[in-house]
């Protein structure tokens, strides 16, 4: 969930990154009681996301500045839709107005991609999940983006869930003497019982040893369209199913039909472009 001090954390370092000795332009050009009345305005189509943080961003550089939203997060807009209402101090709404578009031009953008997905998979069951491959300290407004698009959200941390991946595997092989189900069921003992495991296989024959350990989750890394229909049936329910790697808009429908569970997509945000927004000032 996306909170309050995760968005003012995130402004606060973008405006001091931006601002960090104030606005020297607006401070010389723009008379101290101007007032400013904005639009947010589509410069494409797209689907809305960062409508709290977009306002925080004004709200944090001036309390006055008041912002009015004509949509909400998930909605669909089209090119020329005027999104959202800025009024107050001229100065501030100056200042504050880079940081909070990009933001909200970086959570749109992953939100517009992520229900591109979401409606190639519709009627199959199969969950959208992002990955941990977010942006450095846009993580939460990241992850907020995806849900919006309709997506699911992965583990948020490395502190979340134990996930081993072929090279947790690769260590445990190489050094411990130990097979993976004996090192999984080892691990298990030591865990709350609320805290979920998934492994990640590459191959058909490490589910049987996997689902001996009694993971809840199975990440099938890079199978063919066959082999991840061979896996599901080979798991028979035993455990989540989750597919990764090798998928796109044009690859995520068939990926989806084999009976998978989930599907993770790093895509839907280390490589969702910004949706174009502007903010037109029509009154000084």
């Amino acid at each position: 969930m996306l909170t309050n001090t995760m968005i003012e954390r995130v402004i606060s370092a973008a405006l001091d990154e931006d601002a960090p000795w104030g606005d020297v332009t607006s401070e010389a050009l723009i008379p101290a009681d101007a007032t400013a009345d904005a639009r947010l305005v589509a410069r494409e189509a797209g689907v809305l996301s960062g409508g709290d943080v977009f306002a925080a961003a004004f709200r944090m550089t001036d309390p006055s500045i008041r912002v009015e939203f004509a949509a909400t997060d998930g909605d669909e807009f089209g090119t020329g839709a005027e999104l959202a209402r800025v009024t107050g101090p001229a100065r501030g709404v100056l200042t504050a107005e880079r940081v909070a578009l990009n933001l909200t031009q970086r959570m749109c953008g992953v939100t517009t991609l992520t229900s591109r997905y979401v409606a190639e998979v519709a009627g199959t069951g199969a969950r959208i999940a992002d990955t941990r491959k977010t942006t450095p300290g846009l993580r939460g407004l990241e992850r907020s983006a995806v849900r919006a698009g309709g997506g699911h959200n992965h583990r948020f941390s490395l502190s979340d869930a134990v996930m081993a991946k072929d090279n947790h595997l690769a260590v445990i092989r190489a050094r411990t003497g130990l097979t993976t189900a004996e090192a999984l069921r080892r691990a298990i003992a030591t865990l709350p019982h609320t805290m979920h495991v998934e492994v990640e296989v590459d191959r058909l024959d490490q589910i049987d040893e996997v689902l001996a350990a009694g993971v809840g989750t199975i990440m099938l890394d890079n199978f063919s369209l066959d082999d991840l229909r061979i896996g599901v049936e080979q798991i028979a329910g035993r455990a989540t199913v989750e597919a990764s790697g090798g998928v796109s808009l044009e690859t995520v429908g068939a990926i989806a039909r084999t009976g998978v569970d989930v599907i993770s997509v790093g895509a839907l945000t280390h490589s969702a472009r910004a949706i174009d927004l502007g903010l037109d000032i029509e009154t000084v």
